[in-house]
């Protein structure tokens, strides 16, 4: 893989990466401390890809953006539903009254997330993480919050959007963007590729370094998200090799067919290592281990919960282990006697 830039531009900044196309970043208050977003000429103006997450800190860096460019804001389009993506969309869309393109399983996805619980109890969230084996003081910790987070720092969502379909062109300023549709990071996120400048604006879906965040969540624990992730991932080979790839983390990068082959071989390694260590029966927070190295702190439990959990309905999907709900309450996964591992 062949990097085009050696650092991070700064937040605030413009960094033209092709002709009519604009890098900036802003900042993420955790551990993956930014977001690339990009800037496309449209008819008249630019067209925002990606927003940042709503916080004031990030709308006072997009208002001195806004005082740089040589033209007004013409449209905005979200890759996917994640706050970081999403999070000023509304605000940035409703200031210019202009269009905001977006798929229809993240946008309506992130209007219920964004209408919180609405008086529903959080017993499914407990019997989640029970189930994952987790101790009643971490599941206390995780599922204790009253407020709506996602609403916290996602701007109210335009009350009409334009639908971003698969195979769909966008004609931006002369250009046209193909949409491609990933899934298993989000249910239906959005990338673009425009061929006469050879670019792909990959979003989350394929990532340099880092590999997205394919996790199962207690609003949908028995997701085959990983199914998802993998069965869209080889569309991009069809894409010429030496595309720039834009993606939302990390640095811009030339080589997306090997990326797409580290991936699919990253997560089969996880598969691997998983059913391996179910020769024994196991719980989710007995494999964490497996998958994740590091001490977890109880945000990223979130996160690792789901993704060891997405690797594991994987592999009951494949027919390769079993699972059973113990007398407490609490899933052991066994791999079966006959492992059967599609790779």
């Amino acid at each position: 893989m062949e990097y085009l830039f050696d650092k991070q531009v700064e937040p605030g900044e413009l960094i033209e990466v092709a002709d009519g196309v604009l890098w900036l970043t802003m900042p993420l208050p955790f551990e993956l401390d930014h977001i690339n977003l990009y800037l496309i000429r449209g008819e008249g103006g630019w067209v925002v890809i990606d927003t940042g997450i709503g916080t004031s800190t990030t709308k006072a860096l997009w208002e001195r953006i806004f005082k740089q460019l040589d033209g007004p804001i013409v449209g905005v389009i979200v890759t996917h539903l994640h706050p970081d993506h999403v999070g000023l969309a509304g605000w940035i869309a409703d200031t210019y009254n202009v269009p905001f393109y977006m798929s229809q399983t993240e946008y309506f996805t992130a209007r219920a997330f964004a209408a919180g619980r609405n008086g529903a109890t959080n017993d499914r969230d407990v019997q989640y993480y029970q189930r994952a084996g987790l101790d009643e003081s971490m599941i206390a910790k995780l599922t204790s919050g009253e407020g709506n987070g996602y609403s916290s720092v996602v701007s109210p969502l335009p009350i009409s959007y334009t639908r971003l379909k698969h195979g769909m062109t966008l004609s931006l300023g002369g250009n046209e963007w193909q949409i491609i549709i990933g899934r298993g990071h989000s249910p239906e996120h959005a990338c673009l590729y425009n061929k006469q400048k050879n670019i792909l604006i990959s979003g989350d879906h394929i990532l340099p370094i880092i590999t997205p965040n394919i996790g199962a969540y207690s609003t949908e624990p028995d997701a085959n998200t990983l199914d998802d992730y993998l069965s869209t991932l080889p569309q991009f080979k069809n894409l010429p090799k030496d595309a720039t790839v834009l993606p939302a983390h990390k640095l811009p990068f030339i080589g997306l067919h090997e990326r797409v082959d580290s991936l699919i071989a990253h997560h089969h390694e996880h598969l691997k290592a998983q059913l391996n260590a179910c020769e024994q029966p196991q719980t989710v927070v007995e494999l964490l281990p497996v998958m994740f190295k590091r001490k977890l702190s109880s945000r990223n439990m979130v996160f690792a919960v789901a993704e060891c959990l997405s690797h594991l309905n994987y592999l009951l999907n494949e027919g390769a282990i079993s699972r059973t709900l113990n007398s407490k309450g609490v899933y052991t996964f066994k791999a079966c006697e006959v492992k059967k591992l599609a790779c």
